[in-house]
């Protein structure tokens, strides 16, 4: 089906192999993030403890330092060479740099902080004397949570991970910078597009690109809607209007 739509946009094999990737990077970090995000959220949400400020700030980073340094960070950290990219490479023969795994971490890190803030903000609004009621009728803390917090907090949960994986699937500065920009290895929609504007004569290929980056995008945000409002119907939390 993914193949036929294609050919029939008569997309190059080099833009299909970017669009794949695209949405298999976006794809792949989301789901490896959504449990950490879950976890952070929960932890900034409902709990006090010393450093939380600091924590907060930490994680909330990605959204206002630079992606070249987030890249970097990375290249020096994770890398074939780096602190523990080396390590990783000796003893398990794996390694993050010039592969799409690294464009997977590197999309996952800078959207983490909008994958946290929406499960974050879901938590928040919870009512808390739903979750005091279950602990005074003898539910435990793990029970409160998987029955209590977590289905309420799905439109949160849903939302936070369409925005990321909208997030990801835009991210050129980390990824460039951490795995380079290799054709049919780590060459997303916005490596593609660059190759494409520094090559005399691909402007269209470019262009294309831009706007299926643009409908991907945009379905991404109508479904986290539809998810939402489907989610607050089951859960008997959308006022009814005419």
């Amino acid at each position: 089906m993914f193949d036929v739509i294609m050919d029939y946009l008569h997309l190059s094999q080099s833009e299909i192999n970017a669009i794949a990737l695209s949405i298999k990077v976006a794809l792949v970090s989301i789901s490896m993030s959504l449990p950490f995000a879950i976890v952070v959220a929960w932890l900034l949400a409902r709990k006090d403890f010393w450093g939380k400020a600091i924590i907060n700030g930490v994680i909330h980073l990605p959204l206002v330092l630079p992606p070249v340094v987030i890249g970097y960070l990375l290249l020096i950290s994770m890398g074939r060479n780096g602190i523990i990219g080396r390590y990783l490479l000796q003893w398990f023969g794996f390694s993050f740099g010039f592969s799409w795994h690294g464009a997977a971490l590197a999309s996952g890190i800078v959207a983490f902080p909008l994958l946290v803030r929406s499960i974050r903000l879901a938590i928040e609004n919870i009512d808390f004397r739903l979750e005091q009621a279950a602990q005074t009728l003898g539910a435990s803390s793990l029970r409160i949570f998987f029955t209590i917090t977590l289905p309420l907090s799905l439109p949160g949960i849903l939302s936070g991970m369409i925005l990321g994986f909208a997030r990801s699937l835009g991210e050129f500065g980390a990824t460039i910078t951490f795995v380079s920009n290799i054709p049919n290895v780590t060459q997303t929609i916005p490596l593609a597009m660059f190759s494409f504007i520094e090559t005399p004569g691909a402007e269209n290929s470019a262009l294309r690109l831009c706007i299926i980056a643009v409908v991907i995008s945009l379905i991404s945000l109508l479904i986290s809607e539809w998810l939402a409002k489907r989610t607050q119907q089951k859960l008997g939390q959308t006022d009814v209007r005419n």
